[in-house]
């Protein structure tokens, strides 16, 4: 189970690094909100093509939850994939990839402030240790940037994104005991509806651009790489591990940004990005084990 978890959350944060960097191609070549729009409405198609079996008995209690699927859906897939899309023209990438490891304090804070779930202090500890490597990233090495650091409206604007994933983390415990297939799709019909909006506010304010050939290629490589496979492979790890658990995973997210960055813009992978990595990995592992050790615990009271 953990290891089929471990495996779902690392490609999961390699589609999500992908999709920040297909957000950078894309200015000039399609606006925000239309990638935005157009990623959740090709997406919708197709996954009511793979929920068709399962979709027809799950619709009444999708029903029964569709304003806290609303909710959720606009929180992760909608405000997330606009606010990112918008922070990528006015800051990189590579910064946008780092900033989104800050995810998992927000899905500690967010489990904590929405079910009142305390993080140990093992698990602080290991994220600690990842926020250390991510720090390490953004400073490219040197520790003295830190004090001339300031903060940009691009980077300003994925501050808004990672917590508004955090909280969209944190309450898929809630979600409805359905099948994961009816549950992406009726996700995927919240952001497609809570998306247009911010579409026709675009286009009001002069700022839409249609797809050309490039734009195109884009919208297909998001719609089936982090807006279908991605989000698939979270739900079910969060149900396998739980939120806390594989909300440390985004801390990847850098890692796997700064690599596509060096695979797809041609930069040079220099040994502090070496360094994050190990110190990622270690928080990571720390955090887990002592997870691990905790669900053992418990499980022993049980049977107790």
């Amino acid at each position: 189970m953990h290891r089929t978890a471990y495996t779902l959350l690392l490609l999961t944060t390699l589609c999500w690094a992908g999709n920040a960097i297909a957000g950078k191609l894309a200015v000039g070549h399609v606006s925000p909100m239309v990638l935005a729009t157009a990623r959740w409405g090709l997406a919708l198609p197709i996954l009511f093509l793979i929920s068709r079996k399962h979709l027809p008995a799950d619709l009444p209690l999708l029903r029964r939850h569709l304003p806290f699927l609303l909710v959720i859906a606009t929180l992760g897939f909608t405000i997330f994939s606009v606010f990112m899309y918008c922070a990528l023209l006015y800051t990189s990438a590579i910064n946008v990839s780092i900033e989104q490891g800050g995810m998992p304090l927000f899905v500690f804070l967010a489990t904590f402030v929405l079910f009142r779930t305390r993080a140990s202090l093992a698990q602080i500890a290991g994220f600690a240790l990842s926020l250390m490597g991510v720090l390490l990233t953004t400073l490219h090495g040197d520790i003295w940037r830190l004090f001339s650091l300031h903060v940009n409206f691009g980077d300003a604007l994925m501050l808004v994104a990672v917590i508004a994933y955090g909280f969209y983390t944190a309450a898929l415990r809630q979600k409805p005991d359905v099948h994961w297939t009816s549950l992406m799709t009726a996700l995927c019909v919240g952001a497609m509806a809570s998306a247009i909006p911010f579409l026709i506010g675009e286009w009001l304010m002069g700022g839409m651009i249609l797809p050309d050939a490039k734009g195109w290629a884009i919208i297909g490589f998001v719609v089936l790489f982090p807006s279908i496979l991605a989000q698939i492979f979270y739900i079910r790890a969060v149900e396998l591990i739980g939120a806390n658990r594989a909300g440390l995973f985004i801390n990847f997210l850098p890692l796997w940004g700064a690599l596509l960055s060096v695979l797809i813009v041609g930069d040079a992978f220099h040994a502090y990005h070496a360094v994050a990595l190990i110190m990622v990995l270690g928080g990571v592992l720390i955090a887990e084990l002592s997870s691990r050790r905790a669900a053992a615990r418990e499980l022993e009271v049980e049977v107790r």
